[in-house]
């Protein structure tokens, strides 16, 4: 194996034993042939979308298995390999419809060259998919312009990333079309070696802009489903009685186990960066969803271990289970881990009550025990609710400077920056957060600035989208552009979602963010020197010294 698609690979550089993940050589493997398979699926589909032929359930099914490669999600090589072999299925079934269509529009059959990806057909049992998948990882092409490998996976990764985000809206309902079909496009031109870095670079800005409009529908959905995010105060205490808590991002999930549990004497508890459900109408009017519990995904095998209820993992973000938990575990959705009892959709419903019955056999909480209360449900309405009060804030000299502190959280050492950097803001600037970054400062008291809290919680990964929403209204507010704006951008990565925003954050142009921990490995020095001087992006420093050097002054006591 080799893998390096997130920030803790191995010493670096990429694992090529197991991952830091948790995942095998061979799952590793076998998800580089899936990724091989959509790449045959991708040109077909591409080629039949231009002669109007589409389908539906493919469509779906391309961002289904590219999201079942995101860091830790499906971890299961018995359900990679059935991917694979319906990815043949359905390129199969896309390459027959197209010939069928240009054939009829020309009167002769199609005879040009087609990738290798296109010619592949997978081998019937798990050790050859394995033998097979062994010679097409990211590595493969050893003449391989360093630059367009890179451009390549950072391609890749990033429509991983919208992949996660086109399955949680679909499973909302809604989708959009340019999103299912820059699918088909992106997932050719990771073959397509007529593709200089130039063409590679504006595909992938391309991209960012396409998943813009990814993330936009998924807010959307959200909004219609569960209303607008409203402030909203979240305990971190927990009640007595058995008790369930939910992880991932699948707000749906979180619906439909807390209208099966009402009544039941069954808590719920959010984790995670499911902390932003408790800021929707729908979500937060349930009396049970009883607060939240614990912090960011990578300290789940801890806090997991001493829970006495059981356990809903619904989308990435899973670790591998230790024993002490590992029975009382449930995933659902794409998440699969090896001999952990899984939960089913049928018919777009889904039966928790195995899930249920296992959190009232173990019993719950012996006893109460209050927490810290901290807010949530920051989103863009919720903001721009409140513009004219902080346009005047600004105005007024009250309000110096806004940062962005976000993005995914992780066990890498160096993360704590994040913590120091937010605790030395001065208290004259406010602060936005989202995605689970935000869990290593957002316990801090912060205070406010007349009344407008100096911490403001935008809410999932996802919800980049109204940072960006509130970022554009500002510099619409003070006629100028958002790069104008007294903003900056400081964040924190760990996996390929973090990848897919970072890149629409520079479709839309915006300037001088600072990324850390560490600047992604797959990143060649050729594409670093383009992002830097396109957009300005840096490595983080030392908070003291990055602070000092966005505002021109020393940063506050920590």
């Amino acid at each position: 194996m080799f893998c390096r698609q997130c920030e803790q690979t191995g010493g670096g550089k990429g694992c090529t034993v197991q991952g830091v993940c948790g995942k095998t050589n061979d799952t590793a493997i076998l998800q580089d042939l899936l990724i091989f398979a959509l790449k045959g699926l991708g040109f077909y589909g591409d080629k039949a979308r231009t002669w109007g032929v589409k389908d539906a359930a493919i469509d779906l099914f391309v961002a289904e298995a590219l999201f079942a490669t995101v860091t830790n999600v499906d971890f299961d090589p018995v359900e990679i390999q059935k991917l694979i072999l319906k990815a043949y299925e359905h390129k199969e079934t896309l390459k027959k419809l197209f010939q069928e269509a240009y054939r009829e529009e020309n009167g002769k059959e199609f005879n040009e060259t087609v990738p290798d990806a296109a010619k592949f057909k997978p081998l019937d049992s798990l050790p050859g998919l394995i033998a097979q998948g062994e010679g097409v990882g990211i590595l493969s092409g050893a003449g391989l312009d360093g630059d367009i490998r890179s451009l390549r996976e950072l391609l890749l990764y990033g429509m991983k990333g919208m992949a996660a985000y086109a399955d949680h809206a679909a499973i909302l309902g809604a989708g959009d079309e340019e999103v299912y079909a820059f699918f088909y496009k992106g997932l050719t031109a990771l073959d397509d070696d007529s593709l200089s870095a130039k063409a590679l670079t504006a595909l992938v800005l391309e991209f960012g802009k396409v998943n813009f409009t990814c993330l936009k529908v998924l807010d959307g959905a959200h909004v219609q489903h569960l209303g607008n995010p409203v402030p909203t105060k979240v305990s971190l205490g927990v009640k007595s009685g058995p008790a369930i808590v939910i992880s991932g991002h699948d707000l749906l999930d979180l619906k439909q186990l807390l209208e099966q549990t009402e009544g039941s004497g069954v808590s719920v508890y959010t984790h995670g960066e499911m902390l932003s459900a408790h800021g929707y109408p729908a979500l937060n009017k349930y009396k049970h969803l009883a607060g939240h519990y614990g912090t960011a995904w990578q300290n789940q095998q801890k806090e997991f271990s001493e829970l006495p209820g059981a356990i809903l993992m619904t989308t990435n973000c899973i670790q591998k289970p230790s024993n002490s938990y590992k029975d009382k575990m449930f995933t659902t959705g794409l998440v699969r881990w090896p001999d952990v009892a899984h939960i089913e959709a049928k018919g777009g419903k889904k039966d928790f009550s195995r899930l249920i019955a296992k959190a009232k056999e173990l019993g719950g909480f012996k006893e109460g025990r209050p927490g810290k209360n901290i807010l949530v449900g920051f989103a863009h309405k919720a903001v721009l609710g409140a513009a004219p009060q902080i346009i005047e804030a600004v105005k007024g000299g009250k309000i110096k400077h806004f940062f962005l502190i976000g993005g995914c959280d992780g066990a890498k050492p160096g993360r704590n920056y994040y913590t120091e950097f937010a605790q030395k803001v001065p208290q004259d600037c406010v602060v936005l957060t989202l995605a689970c970054g935000k869990f290593r400062f957002n316990t801090l008291e912060f205070g406010d600035i007349g009344g407008i809290p100096r911490l403001l919680d935008c809410g999932q990964c996802n919800d980049a989208y109204s940072a960006i929403v509130i970022a554009v209204a500002l510099a619409e507010a003070f006629k100028c552009t958002v790069n104008d704006l007294p903003l900056s951008l400081v964040l924190s990565w760990y996996e390929q979602k973090a990848v897919c925003i970072l890149i629409t954050l520079l479709s839309l142009g915006i300037k001088n963010v600072r990324l850390g921990p560490s600047l992604p490995v797959f990143v060649s020095p050729g594409v670093l020197e383009i992002l830097v001087k396109n957009f300005n992006i840096k490595p983080i420093a030392n908070p003291e010294q990055d602070l000092k050097d966005i505002l021109g002054r020393s940063a506050a006591p920590a």
